[in-house]
């Protein structure tokens, strides 16, 4: 070998070593990251809750008594600290690296080979979770936007009347007043608010609504004689609608401004569709804002986990007749039954989601904003919702609590009586020890039975792993499939799918460790579901800290994995590391799909994409076919990550990466773009849910 040849062969190996020291470098940062995150919010949780309020105020009253200034609190150092860390992340990104001091070509050389994402631009001067920042940037109108706004609504062809539905009962006045005027406020102007009052026992409650509906006419109010709890008031308010469309405001929350404007403007773009739902936030007793759910499109499983829809939920008028209003029995849920029945009658692409925060919920005392422990009997109301309408569906399934997210769901689907057989394909060259760990996992843990294991060996030489191959063969374990060509993940797959059994493919990378028994019959409950795709797993680092919650479009690029190093015990945002639902894409490290659909899509693309991001275009695949894909974290596994195959740690590893990413923006750009199961108001930056900064849409119309 030439001495260029060698000093070329030393600079790749410097290369290679240096690149997955920023790999595990870039990895520590997002898991420490990870947990300042979920402290933040434990912390913030704290502040917002009613013995922290209670307990600050007697502080300062005590404090006044005695002559005493407050000064800083510890809240607001907290909050300082916060801001500091996040500001320093960006502005100093070099100081999350830890990288040992090398020459400035060989890093350069290093981040061309393997680009680690930058810090997030959000974070230069103020955290990248600032919600009131946010608001102020990114939410707030001036007279110039209203103007814009107003002149739209002068030039649309389609101006509805809105019916709002406000129940009311021994409504305290300064809220009920609240939720009055900003209905009065909206800049759309064809509105009528239909409100009906309980029988309430306080007299200024009718007092205030008389008074608005003498001043607005616009406003109707019905007096119940007698107490019918929410869903007979909202019936009764409900029958004061004229309006073309109607939406629900509850009686101590409030509407954004701009709620009408932009539903209305949906109207008019989307006029064949039925319901609208936009994102919303938290109001507290001092009308501060806090805690935007920034939503995903229509997400059915996600729905079922949680009421996805809530707030500010529009409805053609008809459907919500042709179905008989909403329930008498399911209150505290009654809107999400509500949901329920209205989606059994249109088409999942009838449903529009709104990305804008249309909608304040006040967070009081009484209110499950603050606390889903305020009324537990919402939460056994919305069970029984669920469960009536699977079972209108036909779907055997059991509803329980979500183990990890009070008043949240678990939906668990039952298997059939002879559940099908299931092939679990693991490709591998060598590797014994790791192959080694994934097949006894499999063999010494796995509650379902009826399974083959097929090792797919690309070309294995050590004798080692060849006996292994050759034993398990002849103890009737597993088969083994020769795949004798260069490397290519999406044509091994391909080519082992040829000789499996199964009704049911599971992909399973040979650095997968089984965790829980019933993975398995977790995954193929779902896979079995007609208008499910792919099923992808809860996958965790050996350290606890999580490698897949199911795959974002559009981070780095083309996609990152959501909540990525988030601890075990961090539910991520809104409980969305934590619930069954639905995701554009899931890894293919454990992914699991019925044989028909993964030869219906035509298997992995072993032509553009031969080594990664086969799996996000094989899921996208699957939702042009209008499958929706699921990710499941009941189903939990250890993956060793890139312990075989490595990073792209190479040049001619950088290069195909590079190709293969090209060919995917071409291939999915809109997808890429706007993620239907993610918001345009979070971050592409980091795969941590943070605000994105600015949001991908504008405030302008």
């Amino acid at each position: 070998m030439s001495s260029h040849a060698q000093e070329l062969v030393s600079k790749n190996q410097q290369i290679s070593t240096l690149t997955q020291r920023v790999h595990k470098q870039e990895e520590n940062v997002q898991r420490l990251w990870g947990w300042v995150m979920a402290l933040q919010a434990d912390i913030f949780a704290v502040f917002n809750s009613l013995s922290w309020k209670t307990g600050r105020s007697l502080t300062h009253a005590m404090m006044r008594l005695t002559l005493r200034s407050p000064g800083a609190t510890a809240e607001d150092h907290i909050r300082t600290l916060l801001a500091n860390i996040a500001h320093h992340r960006a502005a100093r990104p070099e100081d999350f690296s830890s990288i040992e001091s090398t020459s400035s070509s060989d890093i350069a050389t290093t981040i061309s080979a393997s680009p680690v994402p930058d810090a997030p631009r959000a974070a230069l001067h103020h955290s990248p979770i600032d919600y009131q920042r946010w608001i102020k940037n990114y939410d707030t109108l001036n007279s110039k936007i209203i103007k814009r706004m107003q002149q739209q609504i002068a030039e649309w062809g389609h101006k509805p009347i809105i019916s709002i539905v406000m129940p009311t009962y021994n409504t305290e006045e300064k809220w009920l007043r609240a939720a009055l005027e900003s209905v009065i406020a909206q800049i759309y102007p064809n509105w009528e608010l239909c409100v009906a009052d309980d029988a309430s026992t306080q007299p200024r409650v009718r007092q205030v609504l008389q008074e608005y509906a003498n001043r607005d006419q616009r406003i109707k109010v019905v007096l119940r004689e007698k107490n019918g709890h929410i869903s007979a008031a909202s019936n009764t308010a409900l029958e004061l609608a004229t309006g073309e469309y109607v939406g629900f405001l509850d009686h101590d929350d409030t509407l954004a401004v701009h709620a009408l404007f932009w539903v209305v403007r949906d109207i008019n773009q989307y006029p064949n569709h039925k319901l609208w739902y936009s994102d919303e936030d938290k109001i507290n007793e001092n009308n501060d804002r806090y805690d935007p759910y920034f939503k995903s499109d229509w997400n059915y499983d996600l729905f079922l986990s949680h009421n996805l829809v809530t707030h500010f939920a529009v409805y053609r008028t008809d459907l919500i007749r042709k179905i008989g209003g909403l329930r008498e029995g399911y209150e505290g849920a009654q809107d999400y039954d509500l949901v329920l029945r209205v989606i059994e009658q249109i088409s999942p692409t009838e449903i529009r989601h709104i990305p804008r925060v249309l909608y304040h919920w006040r967070a009081i005392a009484t209110s499950t904003a603050v606390s889903p422990d305020a009324k537990p009997y919402a939460l056994l109301a919305a069970q029984k919702a669920i469960a009536e309408h699977l079972d209108r569906k036909g779907m055997q399934a059991t509803v329980m609590d979500a183990p990890e997210i009070r008043g949240a769901n678990r939906v668990q689907y039952q298997l059939p009586s002879a559940p099908p057989l299931v092939s679990i394909l693991i490709p591998t060259r060598n590797a014994v020890e790791l192959v080694r760990m994934c097949v006894e996992s499999i063999l010494d843990k796995t509650d379902y039975k009826n399974y083959e294991i097929l090792i797919i060996n690309n070309n294995s030489d050590d004798p080692a792993t060849l006996n292994y191959m050759e034993k398990l063969e002849m103890d009737g374990k597993a088969r083994v499939v020769d795949y004798p060509y260069p490397f290519n993940y999406a044509a091994m797959n391909n080519y082992a799918v040829e000789h499996a059994h199964g009704e049911v493919i599971v992909l399973l990378n040979n650095d997968i460790e089984v965790i829980n028994g019933d993975w398995l019959t977790e995954m193929v409950s779902h896979a079995l579901r007609p208008d499910v795709g792919a099923v992808g797993a809860r996958l965790w680092y050996p350290d606890n800290t999580l490698q897949h919650g199911g795959v974002v479009l559009g981070i780095g690029g083309v996609a990152g994995h959501a909540h990525k190093a988030f601890p075990r015990g961090n539910v991520g945002y809104f409980g969305r590391a934590a619930l069954l639902q639905n995701f554009s894409a899931v890894t293919g490290a454990c992914l699991a799909v019925r044989k028909a659909v993964y030869l219906t899509v035509g298997g992995l693309d072993a032509e553009h994409l031969t080594v990664a991001l086969n799996d996000v275009d094989f899921c996208l695949k699957m939702s042009e076919l209008g499958l929706r894909v699921v990710w499941t974290p009941y189903a939990e596994l250890y993956h060793h990550e890139s312990a075989t195959r490595g990073y792209e740690d190479t040049p001619e590893k950088s290069v195909r990466y590079e190709k293969e990413r090209l060919y995917m923006k071409g291939r999915w750009e809109n997808f890429l773009l706007m993620d239907p199961a993610y918001s345009p108001n979070l971050t592409l930056e980091t795969q941590d849910f943070v605000y994105s900064w600015p949001p991908r849409i504008s405030l302008t119309p």
